[in-house]
């Protein structure tokens, strides 16, 4: 190799080194953020309540997604918002979708199907803050308090201020807390999911 292309591939290795180091610099700020904000609830009053699909089965909600919604309807229960909406498509059941389920469950616990809307269409988390928008926009609403899991929230509240919302994060609380390593699994699979939708490299 001759001194043109070694001094080539010195720039080139340099390049690549300050990349990496920037990345790096950005998932730990990303990581950092998603942190922060799992420890803040900021309900305030709003124009809806938007609860985050989860798994369901056979029409009843999951654990974590029966966790979101008792948390949604405690802020119901406030008077922070007149509506919930509850979204989440059918994941390829069916005769169910995560968005009817958590619709269902709300009934079942006593608010008025006029409180109530299902976004019933969505695949992940992004489809989901598009068609909630699409809502809320024909139904002259602007602001929501968004409901998911402490980990969760960071990146829902970002893709719905994308779509032109006000958004209030508020977590709901874990019956028990996870331990260090799935803590960490948690936020780094969020700072990349994030990551990849701001690159827009992946919807998910």
């Amino acid at each position: 190799m001759n001194a043109g292309s070694r001094r080539g591939w010195s720039r080139l290795s340099r390049v690549a080194a300050a990349l990496v180091a920037a990345f790096g610099c950005y998932f730990a700020w990303t990581c950092a953020q998603i942190v922060g904000q799992a420890d803040k609830d900021e309900a305030k009053p709003a124009d809806a309540i938007v609860v985050f699909g989860a798994a369901e089965y056979f029409g009843k909600p999951s654990p974590v997604f029966r966790a979101r919604l008792d948390h949604a309807f405690e802020l119901f229960e406030r008077q922070l918002a007149p509506v919930v909406i509850t979204t989440g498509g059918s994941g390829g059941e069916k005769q169910f979708t995560e968005g009817s389920v958590g619709r269902d469950y709300l009934i079942e616990r006593g608010i008025g199907d006029r409180h109530l809307i299902a976004e019933t269409q969505s695949d992940n988390s992004a489809e989901s803050a598009e068609r909630v928008a699409t809502i809320m926009d024909a139904n002259g609403m602007r602001s929501c308090i968004a409901v998911s899991d402490p980990y969760h929230v960071f990146r829902i509240k970002r893709l719905l201020e994308a779509q032109g919302r006000v958004v209030y994060a508020s977590p709901r609380k874990p019956e028990v807390a996870p331990g260090r390593g799935a803590r960490a699994q948690n936020v780094m699979r969020e700072a990349l999911s994030y990551t990849l939708w701001r690159t827009h490299l992946f919807r998910w």
